[in-house]
């Protein structure tokens, strides 16, 4: 359908691209991989025309429409969801406006027999065979269906496009492509900002989609549910193979070791040859016969192994100074949007060196939270930092965070401070997260979302901070890419704050989690494998999209709250005795989870003990010692909150007689 033949680019001298081709058929769903910067946005771009290469061409059949969505956007002006999803239909909107122009010129001429008056009636009659083609008057009723599917409520079509976050106009510029069904669809990572919901409901229009896809994600299970086709650029060149992602992999590795097996053989028999060349060429017995095998070496058709990319980032968080025992309090927290109550009355503590994930459906609060934190806003209630904690912040969306006109050189000196600034400490901050030399000239806004997000984490490593927050870390990180960042938060001493629907990222980086529900923030004590099996689900996919129900034994105390004793009673107001029930509760809850924490720690010093008194077992593992004194000095730390909020417990038990 679609032909990319020889196409070659390159930046500065290097080649992104020598001459490659790929023929793109009907009803492909090709998987576009690679690592991040490796070019796969470029060339989706020039496949719409939006880039032109250096070499080779790109040919697209006449009739036949390409359809785009790239990493990021932003929309202006007063459109509301509904007239911008609307643009969809611009086609049939274009010919609807010229037939009543048309109508309105019949009526006031009267040269019936002109050539120009049959002209018209021509264009009339064309105009509406294409319109019988492509409208069947069920415009606005597909429009409902998509916007819907993608996560808006019917109240939401009529509120303004500048209203929503980036995430949501993505959503309307995806709903728009969908709408107008091109031959192509060229995506890139257009799950970044979606719900699992709405990755459902994709998925599935994806599989019955009547034209071919390509597209750019990270997103495994993504990939393996919708594609048929890998597409694999690696130095320049392109690798395909017929399967999906999955397979690929393993058919790529085979692929590889058998190339290496058939290198080597070739190398031994070259080796062979070549042996017996050098040792018989100058004989006048064997001078001819060395002279044949010097010519069939020369016409030897060499095995190659295909190359890899095995580059790595590579990084750690710098230490920061101890923070307070309490690093982050709420209470009565409420956030509202007009009319629109986000969360409200979310109360809680955050205490050193916890690790917090926070899981729920898009729209539920979770960003709004981390947004109050670091205070880009403000709500109603207490929300304090605790003393001397010092915060880096990872947003999700890195067009507000990084001056777009700025270059990556200037983005880390910008940030950096003593000897960081120097140029040799710079250049190897950015030689660690990938950037060479090429790189330091390029402004913000000409880099993919990967690099973007790989220049925000090297922009983190200038400030020391003892909490992270990240907002959705991995969304435009390659898998290599996740897999060291999740090595680097591992190690990380301090405070972590995880907002993520990546299962898999989040697997052994967090012991609690805060889940956003219907306007509530609710704790759970534990993994997050201990909170999806709480609600009997394998992953967040089944969380989130089977509106999952827990278990009936919840990890969250319940208890009844009375209300309607009188206003006398121990001489508080029923307002004071209502704000005094609910701290009572927090408090009750806080010791449950402490109680839980310390059972589990004394079980691990106990473990690691009789590993210790095992003089085998301690040879072989030397962080014995040391994970049995960071497992103290962290029981040390809860058994003092657990006192501290006994103390509590216990005087509010007394004034509430409980």
């Amino acid at each position: 359908m679609i032909s990319i033949n020889n196409i070659s680019v390159s930046f500065s001298g290097n080649d992104l691209f020598k001459e490659v081709s790929l023929v793109i058929n009907e009803r492909d769903r090709i998987g576009l991989v690679g690592k991040n910067g490796v070019g796969k946005s470029t060339l989706l771009k020039i496949i719409l025309g939006l880039q032109q290469p250096d070499g080779g061409v790109v040919v697209i059949p006449d009739g036949r429409t390409v359809g785009y969505l790239p990493q990021e956007m932003h929309f202006e002006g007063k459109e509301t969801v509904w007239t911008e999803t609307l643009k969809a239909y611009a086609e049939i909107n274009s010919l609807k406006k010229r037939d009543a122009e048309i109508q309105v010129e019949l009526t006031e001429r009267t040269d019936y027999e002109s050539d120009f008056y049959q002209k018209i009636i021509d264009e009339l009659g064309n105009l509406h065979m294409r319109l019988e083609l492509i409208d069947d008057g069920k415009s606005e009723q597909k429009t409902e269906q998509v916007l819907l599917g993608l996560g808006f409520p019917r109240e939401d079509f009529q509120r303004k496009m500048s209203e929503f976050s980036g995430g949501w106009q993505m959503r309307v510029e995806l709903a728009k492509l969908i709408l107008m069904r091109p031959d192509l669809l060229l995506l890139d990572e257009p799950t970044n900002h979606l719900d699992i919901d709405s990755i459902l409901w994709l998925e599935q229009f994806f599989q019955e989609y009547p034209g071919a896809i390509m597209m750019i994600s990270h997103d495994r299970m993504f990939l393996d549910n919708i594609t048929n086709r890998t597409v694999e650029i690696i130095k320049g060149k392109i690798y395909d193979y017929s399967v999906s992602y999955s397979k690929f992999f393993q058919l790529r590795q085979e692929r590889i070791d058998q190339q290496k097996a058939a290198y080597d053989n070739q190398q031994k028999y070259i080796s062979q040859q070549e042996r017996f060349i050098e040792r018989f060429k100058a004989k006048n017995t064997k001078a001819k016969q060395a002279q044949s095998k010097m010519k069939q070496l020369e016409k030897l058709d060499r095995v190659h192994i295909d190359e890899t990319d095995d580059s790595r980032i590579r990084f750690h968080f710098p230490a920061a100074q101890r923070s307070g025992d309490v690093v982050l309090k709420a209470r009565d927290l409420s956030k509202t949007y007009g009319d629109h109550t986000v969360f409200s009355d979310a109360a809680f503590d955050i205490f050193r060196g916890e690790r917090v994930a926070f899981v729920g459906r898009n729209g539920q609060g979770k960003s709004t939270l981390v947004k109050l934190i670091v205070g880009d806003e403000s709500g109603v209630g207490e929300l304090k930092l605790g003393h001397n904690v010092e915060v880096g912040y990872y947003a999700q969306i890195q067009e507000k965070t990084l001056n777009q006109d700025a270059t990556i050189e200037e983005i880390i000196q910008h940030e950096a401070t003593g000897d960081d600034a120097k140029i040799h400490r710079v250049r190897g901050l950015l030689g660690a997260f990938l950037f060479g030399p090429d790189d330091y000239g390029k402004k913000v806004k000409v880099l993919s979302g990967g690099e973007k997000s790989r220049l925000a984490l090297a922009k983190m490593l200038l400030k020391q901070c003892n909490l992270l927050i990240l907002d959705e870390p991995t969304n435009h990180l390659d898998i290599g890419a996740k897999e060291v960042l999740k090595e680097a938060l591992q190690d990380f001493k301090g405070t972590l704050i995880l907002v993520s629907h990546d299962r898999e990222f989040l697997q052994g980086l967090t012991d609690r989690t805060f889940e956003f529900k219907d306007g509530r923030v609710k704790e759970h004590l534990g993994t997050i494998d201990d909170f999806l099996s709480n609600y009997k689900v394998q992953s967040f996919r089944e969380f989130e999209g089977a509106k999952a129900k827990p278990k009936p034994k919840a990890v969250e105390p319940k208890m009844e709250v009375t209300s309607s004793k009188p206003a006398q009673n121990n001489g508080l107001t029923n307002q004071q005795r209502k704000e005094k029930e609910k701290e009572w509760k927090r408090l009750k809850n806080q010791l449950s989870n402490l109680e839980q924490k310390i059972e589990l720690q004394e079980k691990e010093m106990r473990q690691l003990e009789e590993k210790m008194a095992n003089p085998t077992a301690a040879k072989d593992s030397q962080d014995i010692f040391f994970q049995h004194a960071e497992i103290q000095r962290q029981l040390d730390d809860h058994m003092k909150r657990w006192e501290h909020a006994g103390e509590e417990f216990s005087v509010l038990s007394q004034l509430l007689d409980r």
